[in-house]
């Protein structure tokens, strides 16, 4: 017997499921910072050297954290085409000016010390700050109007039609969710800044760190309980078929549910670790702050940032994109996949790729790793 015969299909889509979020929780923890040290970069360096030191605790290491990024693109697209395809269809110009803001910063990294013109190297520096901001704020609203149910329907030759529009997506909801998402990663970015600088900027990275642990912690808290009583939940209300194929209109669905969202976490009390570690983890990260503990600050922010992810997805399951124009339309885990060969054979290139870059990526931030000083900026080669 095979591992291919093995792994039934149900088994491979769950496991896809949870490499999904392994993918996204590792692009948000580790590229979050770096967005995170964009969106503070105006406010804790207030002259060119403070403001190169900045850049250049992220420089050698963001490319590398961005490759997380497009390892989740290529999973969605691989494993789960129907999410794919509602994500380009209606996403696309909050997707096309995220892009923007991300080609901001190699162009900004590259080119911002190429004159010594103040007045070009301060719209560089706005330049990257938007390449920070914008997509942490888009990231989070693209998750609220998730929570929320997408204006999307199949129809019966499985193509999808979008009826929602750009302004749409700018609700209230959506909005407090990418408040709280700048909130976790500036908190996760201000962090990181404390331990890779020293002196002025380090001290107003932590007061600015200190700000958004406790901003995270509020919106954080204040969504929940918007979550809970004004943002219906969505449920499965048919038994689906297990190992069968993937047809999201077999199904029915239940939408509007009065805190639909929250019911895993009755069925599956253990999945409250989830919001536990986001709200326990900004408060680490705020003592960690006062008393600077550098090192174990930045880990208590990114177990913040995990927490605060894997919480849409364990409120969400089996649910990955569920439908508000037509329910049953919703993307299931179990109904929007790609065929079982499909998902083995990803699952095997996986096993061999993702170990690898890790393993590079760690033996990079031990090659990079220590304080970024005035000194080797302005007495170095490689520095941007």
């Amino acid at each position: 017997m095979t591992l291919h015969t093995l792994l039934d299909y149900d088994t491979l889509r769950f496991i896809w499921w949870l490499l999904l979020g392994v993918l996204l929780v590792g692009f948000a923890v580790t590229d979050g910072f770096d967005l995170g040290v964009g969106t503070l970069l105006p406010f804790v360096a207030r002259d060119d050297v403070e403001r190169r030191v900045v850049i250049n605790t992220v420089g050698p290491v963001w490319e590398g954290n961005q490759v997380w990024l497009i390892l989740g693109g290529g999973a969605i697209f691989a494993a789960w085409p129907h999410v794919y395809a509602m994500a380009f269809s209606g996403f696309y110009l909050a997707m096309f000016a995220t892009l923007l803001a991300l080609i901001l910063r190699p162009v900004g990294f590259k080119y911002r010390s190429k004159r010594k013109s103040a007045a070009w190297r301060s719209a560089w520096d706005w330049a990257l700050f938007v390449g920070g901001f914008v997509p942490a704020l888009i990231f989070g609203v693209a998750l609220g109007n998730v929570l929320q149910g997408v204006p999307f329907r199949l129809t019966e030759d499985m193509r999808m039609v979008y009826a929602g529009s750009f302004p749409g997506l700018l609700n209230p909801f959506a909005l407090l969710a990418g408040l709280v998402s700048v909130a976790m990663l500036a908190l996760h970015g201000g962090a990181w800044l404390a331990l890779k600088t020293e002196g002025a900027v380090a001290d107003r990275s932590r007061r600015f760190a200190t700000a958004a642990a406790i901003a995270t912690i509020a919106l954080y808290a204040l969504a929940g309980v918007l979550l809970w009583k004004l943002v219906g939940g969505y449920q499965l209300t048919s038994a689906h078929a297990a190992g069968g194929p993937s047809n999201p209109l077999a199904k029915t669905v239940a939408a509007g549910v009065a805190g639909g969202w929250f019911s895993n976490y009755a069925r599956h009390p253990w999945t409250m670790l989830a919001p536990a570690l986001g709200f326990a983890g900004a408060l680490l990260a705020l003592a960690g702050l006062r008393a600077r503990w550098e090192r174990a600050t930045v880990v208590f922010s990114g177990l913040s940032v995990a927490g605060i992810v894997l919480s849409v997805g364990a409120s969400m399951f089996p649910f990955i994109v569920p439908s508000s124009l037509e329910p049953r339309s919703s993307l299931l885990v179990w109904d929007a996949s790609s065929s079982h060969l499909t998902l083995f054979i990803m699952l095997v290139c996986a096993a061999i790729f993702v170990p690898l870059i890790l393993a590079y990526t760690s033996w990079v931030y031990r090659v990079m790793w220590g304080k970024v000083r005035a000194h080797d900026i302005t007495h170095g080669d490689h520095a941007y």
